[in-house]
């Protein structure tokens, strides 16, 4: 017998003291205006556990009723769960995983479960009576704005870290099981995650095993439609499909019948910023990393979260709960607007972190136009600080377009004052940034760590810097950028940073006469020398970190890392063999130092979470 046709037993035609026994109190019962002598209100409905009067039914579904009771004990009203079982059936399976779960769990973003009991009929789940709307009736409704969708993947990311934490897998994470919460005091939550019923323990449950296929079909994770043991990424990748969902209004493994969603599981799905172009690309590639068929190249629910905060501040917030109307709208009290408007920047982290990034990202540029206006050209008819300070407050108050206006400033100062051909070849350097990096201009200055770094002999760390941005794209971005400004300061000032200048290029003084000089003698010699593959290199060995070094785990960290150092190492000295003759240095300098250096980063930077997370920040535009 299906679960369904075991609540039609309970509750359908075909058993009338059943239906009786459950249904709602009479219409003329009216609880909020009779009173009983002592004052309290006149209560109608079916006592079950000698204890919960069942009043109103909430909602049904394969597994039971969900009804609002009264607690006639300690006077609160709870949720009870009514599920049906066979006369000589123990307590339902999914029942007594449901309330072994429940026993480990205890987070403001979970529902909580008070009791389980049981009569000859039925098992009673009692548990905390959340008001609110569910996520699949907001998304229904078109009530919920950008913004209510990040907070909501914020309060589920901490619910379901706090559960793995225990070992507890959900399994059936889908906006049907997801509370918004209609009062949101403080420390109670946005939103709540109910419906442990298909938990998986994962130490020590002997209900469920691998070859086990159970939670719902339109969010199941590819390895779990094929009874693989269940982790924590298929919770990821339930909740990347719920966010794709509330964002775009679609589910794009759903079909128009249960064998088309089938046949789309373990596809890789089409990308969140398909169906929404004006939602920051940072983030829909975040929620497309979560949809990964893969489950090892999915997110931690750490870095989705940090990656959920940082976007929440930038996104629309226009008719969606803190609006009173919409509020209204959806049934849910007009205090919440007032309430989630006062939790909201809390939420979100704030904006300190973006005055930070602002500050950093001026302060980069500033540097770099001090530096410039004293070692490229003559002494300045003007202050030197006071040019860098305020090219420093103009970056951080416009961070691209102030950025483009300092560096178009800076190269028609240096063209206006010497006339030479010294201006060419900073325009070479500066002009490729804005185009590897288009959208992230509060990173357009780092690339200058890279010759920095040289300069000390740790030229080749700087690729672990770069693979710390929060996207593969910018990843790629600044590896390249850093080996070209690498290579445009050892044109420029004759130094050896990496490989050094190339064997046929001459000295600055020898083309700084002339621009046809320095493009001939300086700039084709750079670019048509073998070592220019160091950019793609560079670029990939970028992108290359996060597949490396994950923050799975401490150890698989260090061997991730060993790995790229090794590859990092192996890579310039093939550029070295490329190169031959036209390479003037037979070494990379600092390459085994700087990989090391490199390599150890990157495990600093994963076991403290700022991998692939809260470095993302620093490169929003």
């Amino acid at each position: 017998m299906t679960d369904e046709q075991r609540t039609e037993r309970l509750t359908g035609d075909s058993a009338a003291h059943r239906r009786r026994r459950f249904e709602p109190p009479p219409a003329s019962t009216e609880r909020t205006r009779e009173v009983t002598r002592d004052g309290g209100p006149v209560r109608g409905g079916l006592l079950v556990m000698d204890r919960y009067r069942l009043e109103r039914r909430l909602g049904a579904g394969g597994f039971g009723v969900v009804w609002l009771a009264f607690d006639e004990k300690l006077e609160r009203e709870v949720a009870v769960k009514v599920i049906p079982r066979e006369d000589d059936e123990p307590v339902p399976i999914r029942a007594a995983r449901e309330a072994r779960v429940a026993a480990r769990l205890n987070h403001p973003g979970i529902v909580s479960l008070y009791e389980l009991g049981e009569d000859e009929d039925a098992v009673y789940l009692v548990s905390e009576l959340v008001p609110g709307r569910t996520l699949a009736d907001l998304i229904r409704a078109g009530a919920l704005s950008d913004r209510d969708v990040a907070r909501i993947g914020i309060a589920l990311c901490d619910a379901l870290v706090h559960a793995h934490g225990r070992k507890v897998i959900h399994r059936d994470v889908k906006p049907q099981n997801v509370i918004v919460v209609a009062e949101p005091a403080a420390g109670a939550g946005f939103a709540k995650l109910a419906d442990f019923g298909v938990a998986h323990l994962a130490v020590a449950d002997p209900l469920t095993r691998s070859g086990d296929v159970v939670g719902t079909l339109a969010y199941m994770a590819p390895e779990q439609a094929e009874g693989e043991r269940s982790t924590p990424a298929v919770d990821v990748y339930a909740l990347g499909l719920t966010l794709f969902e509330a964002w775009s209004g679609t589910n794009p493994v759903r079909g128009p019948t249960p064998a088309a969603t089938a046949r789309r599981l373990g596809r890789r799905l089409p990308s969140l910023s398909s169906y929404r172009r004006d939602l920051p690309y940072e983030l829909c590639a975040w929620i497309d990393a979560a949809l990964d068929p893969v489950p090892d190249r999915r997110p931690r629910l750490a870095v989705l979260r940090d990656a959920l905060r940082d976007a929440a501040q930038r996104l629309d917030d226009v008719r969606g709960l803190s609006d009173a109307a919409t509020a209204q709208r959806v049934g849910i009290p007009a205090t919440t607007a007032t309430r989630i408007a006062a939790v909201g920047p809390k939420w979100i982290g704030g904006p300190a972190a973006a005055v930070a990034a602002r500050v950093a990202a001026g302060t980069g540029a500033g540097g770099l136009v001090l530096a410039g206006l004293r070692t490229l050209g003559p002494a300045p008819r003007f202050s030197a600080g006071a040019a860098a300070i305020c090219a420093g407050v103009l970056v951080a108050l416009l961070p691209r377009a102030g950025w483009l206006a300092v560096a178009g400033a800076f190269a028609g100062w240096l063209g206006w004052e010497l006339r030479d051909g010294t201006a060419l070849v900073v325009v070479a350097a500066l002009a490729p940034v804005p185009l590897l990096l288009p959208r992230a201009g509060r990173a357009w200055s780092v690339p200058a760590l890279a010759p920095l770094l040289g300069a000390v002999a740790l030229g080749p760390a700087f690729m672990a810097l770069a693979g710390a941005a929060s996207t593969t794209a910018r990843r790629i971005g600044l590896g390249a950028a850093g080996f070209i400004w690498v290579g445009i300061a050892e044109l420029l000032t004759s130094q050896h940073l990496l490989f050094g200048p190339p064997s046929d290029a001459t000295a600055r003084a020898a083309w700084a006469g002339s621009l046809n000089a320095a493009g001939r003698d300086g700039l084709f010699p750079l670019v048509s020398s073998p070592a220019v593959v160091g950019i793609a290199v560079w670029a990939g060995l970028a992108a290359l970190v996060p597949v490396l070094v994950r923050g799975r785990s401490l150890a698989l960290d260090l061997v991730g890392a060993a790995v790229w150092a090794t590859i990092l190492v192996a890579a310039h000295a093939a550029i070295v063999a490329l190169g031959g003759s036209d390479i003037a240095h037979r070494e990379a300098r600092g390459l085994v130092l700087g990989a090391i250096l490199g390599g150890a980063l990157l495990v600093a930077a994963s076991a403290a979470g700022l991998l692939r997370g809260e470095s993302g920040k620093w490169l929003e535009s």
